[in-house]
């Protein structure tokens, strides 16, 4: 794993984009996204968290059980060997070895977040303009502890206009 180089497509609500993985670049953190792709984790998730000029994110299940079995399964953190460049794909974290199944984009260069442990493993090569597009209407305001305890239905109910992965696959 750690010199593959692989792609996920994300069909979403609002279109299609693809990211290339690198194992290179975040070994743990290459190896963990693409479990969850082949698990299915994504299906039908909703990107709940969009801070304009800043990231996307997303990587709560919509579905409680789901997101209660992954909840505790963290990932020890990988080194920084990349920038958080606009477009790279990285996951979120709370502080050392707390990386779980959050991940978020960046929508422009944020250079500040490599000093923090924000450790890039993949970048969007073709739909960053699906990336942008996607939702900023409810920026922050989806509690995440209702996302884990009540899913997709508290975010239906609350923010009907957040858009979503259909599904996501290694290509």
């Amino acid at each position: 794993m750690p010199d593959e180089v692989f792609n996920v497509e994300f069909e979403c609500s609002n279109g299609t984009f693809t990211i290339e993985c690198h194992g290179a670049w975040a070994p743990l953190g290459a190896a963990r996204f693409k479990e969850l792709v082949e698990a299915g984790f994504f299906s039908e998730l909703r990107f709940f968290r969009v801070v304009p000029n800043f990231i996307v994110q997303f990587g709560i299940s919509g579905d409680p059980g789901t997101a209660a079995t992954w909840r505790d399964k963290r990932i020890a953190d990988d080194p920084v060997t990349q920038t958080n460049a606009a477009g790279t794909l990285t996951f979120a974290t709370a502080g050392p070895k707390t990386r779980t199944t959050q991940l978020f984009i960046n929508l422009k260069d944020n250079a500040f977040l490599d000093s923090q442990g924000f450790s890039p493993f993949g970048k969007v090569t073709s739909g960053m303009d699906v990336v942008k597009a996607i939702t900023a209407e409810y920026g922050e305001k989806p509690d995440q502890g209702q996302i884990q305890s009540r899913g997709n239905a508290y975010l239906t109910e609350k923010f009907p206009k957040l858009d979503y992965i259909k599904s996501a696959r290694v290509v």
